[in-house]
């Protein structure tokens, strides 16, 4: 481990050994191709170019090893870390108030944005020489958390890096609720203090420069996430580096409950597997006490008796034909709210989604603002598919041997009200959504446009379009919103199962006898 750089005279041990003594761990995901390194490794792999942007002169490193839309930078990267190695830069403010820990990325491959170069930074507060709080960046805002909230290894802070964007977590299964849908975990590299270079950033060279780490395309490029960042000086207007604890006041505060939210997201998968298993093997015992007592009958199967133009049979071939619409609705989009930029200098090639939701990804918001591009506002990765896809087996396996055709609707039935219950909350979320309008920093903020958008989908969930006149420019954005195909076809679904079951009760006959 070496910590290299000057502080001042006076300063020079103590910030040395305040830096080392905080020094972060920092946990990757397995799959992650770049880890924190020298900013030499730009350096000298880069040309310097200036372009012009509507009147301003943009500097920015271009590496020459790939672009954006390959894994040039990476490749190269991976086969020369070794000669890099890692490195973490420390920055203690003059007044010994905060310590930041900067780290540089060659390459940011996130799920929302592709740009060459990253910088991100966690920092602690201090008040009176003890650590208070911490603040952890992420993307273009962060999470704080208060020093009790952070996991340490001593008075090492633990870092849970998310792949490929490079966002800092609190805990290893974080990053399912947030901004971008991260993949966080602590299965890959582990970077423990003496396993990097830290370096001072007090008297780096390069500190001053404000133009960007990576490749810059110009506007379209900076609303779709794909220039390089500005350097620690400069990240966030200045902000993170001039005002640690205003852009800490300014982060989302960690919670505990959602640190439990998000361990149970996390572990998802494997609850719903222990659940379906425990439901499947009620639902054996309960068909073998059938078989024990009626047996199960020559079609086995009771939505398979169909025998003619009577309602017994109608009502199983409109379930069948039910199970097959729901099953097609798991892979199509539930929800979509669309946009068109028409602003000068921020125009979109046509609509782009800003919010979807679908029964794979679950919900995704990202908002679009004239003036400073996408501004994410969350997102909740759960795969809907997976619930209903298992509900629909269980009422297959449910339907083995039973031999009234009054109890099989009321099976129906139940499970159609279900279909339908995704798509009802859906719509009255929706109705909803206009209160994010005032319980999101910022949004009331954005020229009233984002508010305005919400409130117009609140008033007409189910579908709507609208324009909104952007302040001090000629231009506009258009809106679009509605139900998608997915949530349709499973309305649909869920109807077709409530009349199969109507007509199953209606029926109140009896499928086979012991």
């Amino acid at each position: 481990m070496l910590f290299l750089g000057c502080f001042t005279v006076s300063a020079q041990t103590d910030d040395r050994l305040l830096a080392e003594q905080y020094a972060p761990i920092l946990y990757f995901v397995s799959g992650e191709e770049c880890f924190p390194v020298e900013v030499e490794y730009l350096l000298d792999n880069s040309e310097l170019k200036t372009e012009e942007v509507e009147g301003d002169l943009v500097s920015y490193y271009d590496n020459l090893q790939g672009t954006i839309n390959d894994n040039g930078v990476i490749s190269h990267y991976q086969q020369n870390m070794n000669m890099y190695g890692y490195t973490v830069y420390a920055h203690v403010t003059s007044d010994g108030g905060a310590i930041q820990y900067w780290f540089f990325y060659a390459f940011n491959k996130g799920e929302l944005n592709q740009h060459e170069g990253d910088w991100e930074m966690v920092q602690i507060i201090f008040s009176g020489g003890t650590p208070q709080e911490v603040g952890y960046s992420q993307h273009h805002s962060g999470q704080s958390a208060s020093w009790d909230q952070v996991e340490r290894q001593g008075d090492h802070i633990k870092v849970f890096v998310a792949q490929g964007s490079h966002a800092n977590y609190l805990r290893s299964y974080s990053g399912m609720i947030g901004v971008a849908s991260d993949i966080v975990g602590a299965d890959g590299k582990v970077l423990e203090f003496g396993d990097y270079d830290l370096i001072s950033l007090s008297d780096q060279e390069w500190l001053d420069f404000a133009g960007r780490w990576g490749e810059y395309g110009g506007v379209e490029q900076e609303i779709r996430g794909q220039n390089g960042p500005p350097g620690p000086q400069f990240r966030e207007g200045g902000t993170m580096w001039n005002s640690p604890l205003g852009w800490e006041n300014n982060l989302q505060q960690a919670n505990n409950t959602i640190f439990i939210v998000e361990l149970l997201l996390y572990h998802f998968v494997l609850i719903v597997v222990a659940i379906t298993v425990i439901t499947l093997a009620v639902l054996m015992y309960r068909i073998y006490l059938r078989y024990k007592k009626t047996g199960l009958g020559p079609r086995i199967i009771s939505m398979f008796y169909i025998d003619g133009a009577n309602p017994k049979s109608i009502g199983n071939i409109l379930c069948i034909i039910g199970i097959i619409v729901a099953v097609i609705a798991l892979f199509q989009p539930w929800y979509s709210v669309s946009a068109d930029i028409g602003v000068e200098g921020y125009e979109t090639s046509g609509m782009v989604d800003i919010i979807s939701i679908d029964g794979i990804n679950g919900v995704i918001i990202n908002m679009l603002d004239p003036t400073t591009g996408p501004m994410p506002l969350g997102s909740f990765t759960l795969p809907f598919s997976l619930l209903i896809g298992i509900g629909l087996v269980f009422l297959v396996i449910a339907a083995v041997g039973i031999a009234s055709s009054k109890k099989l609707g009321k099976k129906y039935i139940y499970r159609g009200i279900k279909l339908l219950v995704p798509v009802v909350i859906l719509i009255v979320l929706l109705s909803m959504i206009g209160m994010l309008s005032s319980a999101v920093p910022g949004v009331e903020d954005s020229e009233g446009t984002v508010a305005e958008v919400l409130q117009a989908i609140a008033s007409s969930p189910m579908g709507g379009a609208t324009s909104l006149a952007v302040q001090d420019t000629a231009g506009q954005i258009s809106f679009s919103w509605g139900l998608g195909l997915g949530a349709i076809l499973l309305l649909l679904s869920g109807i077709l199962l409530l009349v199969a079951g109507i007509l199953e009760i209606f029926a109140n006959t009896t499928f086979y006898k012991k």
